[in-house]
């Protein structure tokens, strides 16, 4: 694969991609029609938060969208550690693929953006872990396809879900999530999987608690710390290639 000329690479990843697309449509029709109303509804209300914001905020064009989870939305230093950048912050607490395909175009609204940068870690978890990998990568697909269909030259930074004490236990399915969504952007145009997970593991391979809250769950302060240096330099790599 190393050796593959540049015109190789593109024609592989080009097929690649085709594979995906046909895979993804196998899997079944649009994920909208599969979910009933309560494994998205329950959202609405942080939904309508961003819709407020929308109305009274003001947003500088080419700003950078973060979207995602609640580690996102418990991001309280976000636009000083991003800074200059301008940025828009759209995260809401235990947000999935399967429920953010109904709300992707609300958060999109009409934002003139110059990148995405994606973390949502929660459609494996305690209490949703019964959905495959399949299914949720077919949701994703359908998040990205929504995205692309307004920004369709955008940059996407798409986070590896942490390694955390609290699902632990489920950590092998999450890691094949990872994996699945590595690919994926391996083989989309203007994608990139930033993997962290080596930088939250200790010597014993096993997830760092002093950079997680009491809750084994979320980030404390070293944790952001940690992570918003491996988010900064990806976006500042991919604005220094444009």
């Amino acid at each position: 694969w190393k050796t593959l000329s540049w015109k190789a690479k593109m024609k592989r990843n080009h097929l690649l991609s085709i594979f995906f697309t046909l895979y993804l449509f196998f899997e079944g029709c649009s994920p909208l029609k599969q979910y009933e109303q309560d494994t998205y509804a329950w959202a609405i209300p942080e939904i309508d938060k961003f819709k407020e914001l929308d109305k009274k905020e003001y947003y500088p064009p080419e700003s950078i969208l973060f979207l995602g989870s609640s580690s996102i939305r418990l991001w309280e230093t976000l636009k000083e550690d991003m800074a200059p950048m301008p940025l828009i912050q759209r995260g809401y607490g235990g947000a999935h693929f399967r429920d953010l395909i109904f709300y992707i175009d609300t958060i999109l609204n009409h934002h003139d953006l110059s990148m995405i940068v994606c973390f949502v870690a929660n459609d494996i978890s305690q209490k949703k872990s019964n959905e495959s990998v399949k299914i949720i990568l077919r949701n994703y697909d359908y998040v990205i396809k929504r995205i692309r269909k307004k920004h369709p030259s955008l940059p996407i930074i798409q986070i590896s879900i942490t390694p955390t004490e609290s699902r632990w236990h489920l950590w092998s399915k999450i890691n094949e999530l990872n994996l699945a969504l590595k690919e994926y952007c391996d083989t989309h145009s203007k994608m990139v999987f930033l993997e962290t997970t080596s930088h939250f593991l200790n010597a014993e391979g096993i997830p760092k608690k002093e950079l997680f809250r009491t809750d084994k769950l979320h980030l404390n302060n070293d944790g952001y710390a940690l992570w918003s240096s491996l988010i900064r330099s990806q976006v500042e790599s991919i604005i220094a290639a444009q």
